[in-house]
């Protein structure tokens, strides 16, 4: 049927282009032999055309076995062999010149096959396949393809081309024990159409499995007989993709009526790719003759003795490497896309995916080499997830994707290896003795329970057994999964990077980190300097300033108004301000301030001090009363220069971060238990015990509730590792539906439970052990008080130096006029520092005809001169002198 429906569409072509290309110079004539799908036969009429007829161009066979001994026999006779349906990548240009595969290579399809498992998750996948050289030639290229994406290959089934049912069943029975169900079927459609009818005889074509076939015969499933489509009902095929134009469905209309002319009887379909690429390859060989402008063809017959065979006197084509050349260079826009050849084959860049429903295949999605799978064609998306392809019908008519695996009940059950050790049994605990290779159920602990939880999330069941196994090293349990000794390994294994090149983990289920335990030790050692501990040296230095600037403001302030803060010289005044500003902290200030603005400065300053003492003596007396229980060490350093003695959990991979730290081989011990433990830590590293343990948290934290008050606490740095997790083998199914269970315990309520079951209530030891005080308060603590005090002492000032120029402003000009900039700033200051040169000018007293010299606008009276007892007033005499001897002089007899 296939080499009927090729004829027609050769004919068509042959008729068509010379149709519309009347005017040519050239003209070739076809002359069909029918090999009748026998290799003999084929290679039988390619003798005949090559001899006899000295064809210069053969196109076909139809199969790829038949198509590989006529191409060596082109070859031979340099006679281009243009293919438009051998697939088999063993017939390569690369090696067979001659030939040209106006088609697409099988492999081709691979990376698309293998991009749509990957956008469903599925890890594993069983090729079928013919046992032919068609079958295998895609193997390697599938086989590539899939573990690029993570898929492995757990099994691979071979059909011989010719096969009876009974034996097709007895390998679909063995397919069933399998836990996957995810099928790539690779055969031609007459073995394919007696395969899936067994598939469906024997129950196979139901939920839970995925069938995927290839474009052979993807390309021809409309021909299928009604009850072959119906077996196939859920079935996803790959197929070139080509564009249903206005010149196909032309040519579509025109091949059935065409067929029905050339074979009456025969049921007529829609012509399939590869009439299309027949219909291609006739243009372009015709474009090719006519672009070589071949004249005479001639064939040389080689000189050879031995004539006993046809295939020893095939004479070489003369033409044939001109026309070659002329073929691969042809380039048009054929029925089936862009006709162009790269390296001796046709290059296509997209396939269809279909759904086979009913008795049509559904398009659900393309492959793009550029944009991947997509819903359409000319799509935009992101090709990362399922939802780019339309509803799929999947076996059993479900519309929601198969998982690709399950555990079959006919099929093994999962031996689960356990670490078997005597400490830290709260992870997993097995009770009574440890049989090599015989499994146990007295196994209980944390990481079993957590492991019991995330099975329960499972929508099916898993049948398991556990297998103990004695601990030497993590790393030999888990060269066990990877060996496949075991199906998976249950406990407290830690996800780490080397681990990760031979086995895959769940999601982690407790936290990460490795840390050191180490004793507290009393702090007895009270140093003479301890007043000086209550405060951090940040917040001594910070105080300091806040007086001294304290200080600054109010003495500034108060300079001209007020003698008690006023020296005789500069130095003498500083200490009485200063004097002034620290005598706050005990609060024995008794100088009165004359403005409101210093007044304003003090009261806040002196509720800030109020705090800081407070805190300081607070935090001093519990220094000197109240135990302090500190780390003995707190620095990775401290252990490597005193050269002490550190432990870690035997069979951990943390003897191997300990020497990355540099620690030596010979200072490191191996301790097992949690007594173990303590007793190291009990003697310390001087004694043949060790000044610290590295362990990682989660056993810290069993360590620490067990010997809860025992003055034993966790510091130092937390290096970082990825926690607890599940080992499976590479790529096994079970992986992604066991990770999202954990992570659907780990965020519920039940490792809550779990955790509080095995490893107690981690806050109660945490409040009662920790008797470690802070050593020091922090600056932090009161940087807001230190900021408004600050904004206050500063707006106080900058207010009271306004008011200062603006009431001196009109002696000021006049002194200052012509002057520099810098000498206007001295003369400023040199009028404000000298008080009793320039803050006061004369008036005469209105009833005793004195003068009296009124201070600066706003100030309070100044203090009595030491003169005024004589009635006298010398020149630098304040207003109060001034008024007390005015009343001596106005009232001299009472």
């Amino acid at each position: 049927m296939a080499g009927k429906r090729s004829k027609t569409s050769i004919s068509m072509a042959l008729e068509d282009f010379y149709t519309i290309n009347g005017n040519f110079s050239t003209k070739i004539k076809f002359e069909f032999r029918d090999s009748m799908n026998d290799v003999v036969l084929a290679a039988s009429a390619a003798v005949y055309l090559l001899k006899n007829s000295q064809a210069e161009a053969i196109m076909g066979p139809l199969t790829s076995t038949e198509t590989e001994f006529v191409a060596y026999m082109c070859n031979r006779s340099q006679v281009p062999l243009l293919s438009f349906s051998a697939t088999s990548p063993a017939i390569s240009p690369s090696h067979l010149p001659f030939f040209v595969r106006a088609n697409l290579n099988d492999s081709s399809q691979s990376i698309p096959i293998a991009a749509f498992i990957q956008n469903f998750g599925w890890h594993e996948v069983v090729p079928i396949y013919e046992d032919s050289d068609y079958g295998s030639s895609i193997i390697p290229s599938l086989t590539d393809a899939l573990f690029s994406v993570d898929t492995t290959i757990p099994y691979r089934l071979v059909i011989p081309t010719e096969v009876t049912d009974d034996r097709i069943d007895s390998e679909l029975y063995h397919l069933m024990t399998l836990q996957t169900r995810v099928f790539v079927v690779h055969m031609l459609p007459a073995l394919a159409s007696q395969f899936f009818h067994r598939v469906q005889v024997v129950g196979m074509m139901s939920e839970g499995y995925v069938w995927i076939v290839t474009d052979s015969v993807g390309d021809v499933l409309e021909t299928f007989d009604p009850y072959i489509q119906n077996a196939m009902e859920g079935v996803i095929a790959f197929r070139p993709y080509f564009h249903l134009s206005d010149k196909v469905k032309s040519f579509n209309a025109r091949f059935r009526e065409r067929f029905r002319q050339d074979n009456p009887g025969t049921e007529v379909a829609d012509p399939n790719i590869y009439q299309l690429w027949a219909y291609d390859s006739v243009w372009a060989m015709a474009m090719a003759v006519e672009n070589a402008k071949l004249t005479n063809s001639t064939f040389v017959i080689p000189s050879s003795n031995d004539t006993t065979t046809d295939l020893s006197t095939l004479g070489v084509s003369e033409i044939g490497p001109k026309l070659l050349s002329a073929i691969l260079g042809t380039t048009f826009d054929g029925l089936a896309g862009k006709f162009r050849l790269v390296d001796g084959q046709l290059q296509l860049l997209a396939f269809e995916i279909v759904n086979v429903v009913g008795k049509s295949a559904r398009s659900v999605g393309f492959w793009t080499s550029d944009k991947g799978i997509t819903r359409e064609i000319d799509s935009n998306k992101d090709s990362s997830n399922a939802n780019n392809l339309k509803s799929i019908i999947w076996p059993g008519d479900l519309t929601v994707a198969p998982k690709g695996w399950i555990l079959p009940t006919n099929g093994k059950i999962l031996r689960i290896a356990i670490p078997a050790k005597g400490g830290f049994s709260v992870f997993v605990n097995v009770s009574g003795p440890v049989k090599k290779n015989m499994p146990t159920s007295a196994v209980t602990g944390y990481c079993i329970d957590v492991f019991n939880a995330a099975l329960s999330k499972l929508p099916y069941a898993v049948p398991y057994e556990f297998y103990p196994l004695h601990v030497n090293s993590y790393n030999d349990l888990v060269y066990q999964v990877y060996l496949k000794n075991y199906d998976a390994l249950v406990g407290d294994v830690t996800i780490r990077a080397n681990r990760t090149n031979y086995v895959d983990f769940t999601m982690p289920y407790t936290e990460s980190g490795v840390s050191m335990i180490v004793p507290l030790s009393s702090d007895s050692s009270q140093s003479m300097w301890i007043f000086l501990q209550p405060l951090p040296a940040q917040l001594w230095f910070t105080s300091f300033a806040f007086f001294v600037f304290t200080g600054l403001v109010v003495g500034v302030i108060e300079h001209r108004i007020n003698e008690e803060l006023r020296g005789k010289t500069l130095l003498q005044e500083i200490g009485l301000v200063y004097y002034f500003a620290f005598s706050t902290l005990v609060f024995a200030h008794k100088e009165k301030l004359h403005s409101s603005l210093s007044r304003f400065v003090v009261i806040i300053w002196v509720f800030v001090v109020l705090i800081l003492t407070s805190s300081y003596t607070a935090s001093l007396t519990s220094m000197l009363t109240v135990k302090q229980l500190l780390p003995s060490v707190t620095d990775v350093n401290q252990l490597l220069k005193q050269g002490d003695y550190v432990g870690y959990q035997d069979g951990s991979f943390v003897k191997d971060l300990l020497l990355k730290l540099g620690f030596e081989a010979g200072k490191l011990k191996n301790l097992s238990t949690a007594d173990e433990y303590a007793d190291a830590l009990a003697k310390g590293s001087s004694n043949g015990g060790v000044a610290a343990i590295f362990d990682e948290i989660p056993y810290i934290k069993v360590f620490l509730s067990q010997y809860c008050g025992n003055n034993y606490i966790m510091t130092g740095p937390t290096y970082k590792t990825d926690g607890f997790s599940f080992v499976f083998p590479r790529g096994s199914p079970l992986l992604q539906d066991l990770s999202r269970a954990v992570l659907s315990v780990t965020e519920g309520d039940e490792m809550t439970l779990i955790e509080r079951k095995w490893l107690g209530d981690s806050n109660t030891c945490t409040r009662s052990s920790t008797s470690l005080s802070s050593s020091s308060l922090d600056i932090r603590c009161f940087a807001g008080l230190f900021i408004i005090t600050g904004i206050v002492s500063s707006l106080m000032l900058l207010l009271y130096i306004g008011l200062f120029l603006y009431e001196e402003r009109e002696m000021m000009r006049t002194k200052t006029r012509g002057k520099t900039p810098w000498a206007i700033i001295c003369e400023w200051f040199w009028h404000y520092y000298k008080v009793e040169e320039n803050s006061q000018t004369s008036t005469e007293d209105p009833q005793g005809g004195q003068e009296v010299r009124p201070g600066l606008a706003g100030s309070s009276s100044p203090t009595n001169s030491s003169d005024s007892h004589r009635g006298e007033m010398p020149p630098s005499t304040s207003n109060r002198d001034t008024e007390e001897i005015l009343e001596v002089e106005e009232y001299p007899q009472g």
